[in-house]
C-alpha cells in the first residue's frame, strides 16, 4: 500500500517512515504543506497522515485543496486537542483524527481501517438500491431495513439516520454534521437531541445483537463500522 506523510517534524516523519515502512506500507515523505499537496495531487496514494500544522500550506488548507479532485483517506495529526479542533478538521474532510502523542499501533490500526473502507463501497454495484454493512442492510425503495435476516422496525427519522451512517460508514460524524443532514439545523449544542435518536437506533440495530455496529467516538461523535473484537 502506497502513503504520503506529510510531517514537519523530521524526526517524528522519520520515525513514522520508518515505521510504517516496517508494516509494509511504501512511504513517501513531505516536510511541508505545499511539497504535499503537490505529492498528493500528483500521485495516488492508499491513504495520506498529515499533520495540522504546517510551514507553506496548513494541513487544512492542504485537505481542503486536495478534496477538489480526490478522495484519498486522511488521517490527520495535531497536538491540539480541543473538540472545536476535532471537528474543524473533520468536517474540512479527514476519514480520521489522532490526537499527539499517540500510539504507534493505534495509528497503524487506523490507517488499516480507513483503507478498507475505501476498498469496501456501501453500496451493491449490481443493485444501487440497497446499502450494505457486514449482515446489516437498507433498501432504499421500500425503506426496511434488516440485520442478521431480521427487519429493523425504525421510524422515518431512524432510516435517515442509519442512511447517513451507511453512505458514511467508517467515517466519524459530528453531531453538529448529523443535525445538517437529517434534522436539516443547526446544532445546538444545549440539546441531547442527536444522542437520544442515536441511542434509540442503536437499540433496535445492536442490542439484540452479538456484535455493535454503531460506535460513540467520544468528544466527537458517532461512527458505524464493523471493528475487530
Amino acid at each position: 500500500m502506497k502513503l504520503l506523510v506529510v510531517e514537519d517534524e523530521v524526526k517524528l516523519a522519520e520515525y513514522l517512515r520508518q515505521g510504517l515502512s516496517e508494516e509494509g506500507f511504501a512511504v513517501d515523505v513531505a516536510h511541508n504543506g505545499i511539497d504535499g499537496l503537490h505529492l498528493a495531487v500528483e500521485t495516488d496514494y492508499d491513504v495520506m497522515v498529515l499533520d495540522r500544522m504546517l510551514p507553506g500550506i496548513d494541513g487544512l488548507s492542504l485537505l481542503l485543496a486536495l478534496r477538489r479532485s480526490k478522495s484519498t483517506p486522511v488521517l490527520m495529526l495535531s497536538a491540539r486537542q480541543q473538540i472545536d479542533d476535532r471537528v474543524e478538521g473533520l468536517r474540512a474532510g479527514a476519514d480520521d483524527y489522532l490526537i499527539k502523542p499517540f500510539g504507534f499501533s493505534e495509528l497503524v490500526a487506523r490507517l488499516h481501517a480507513l483503507v478498507r473502507r475505501a476498498q469496501k463501497p456501501a453500496a451493491d454495484p449490481l443493485d444501487p438500491t440497497r446499502l450494505y454493512l457486514g449482515d446489516l442492510s437498507l433498501d432504499l425503495l421500500r425503506r426496511r431495513a434488516a440485520r442478521a435476516g431480521q427487519r429493523l422496525m425504525l421510524t422515518t427519522k431512524e432510516l435517515q439516520l442509519l442512511e447517513l451512517f451507511l453512505r458514511r460508514q467508517g467515517e466519524v460524524l459530528s453531531r453538529t454534521e448529523i443535525a445538517e443532514r437529517v434534522w436539516d439545523m443547526n446544532f445546538d449544542g444545549g440539546t441531547n437531541v442527536i444522542d437520544v435518536a442515536v441511542r434509540r437506533l442503536r437499540i433496535k440495530l445492536d442490542d439484540p445483537f452479538d456484535r455493535p455496529l454503531l460506535h460513540t467516538v467520544r468528544g466527537i461523535g458517532y461512527v458505524l463500522e464493523e471493528q475487530s473484537r
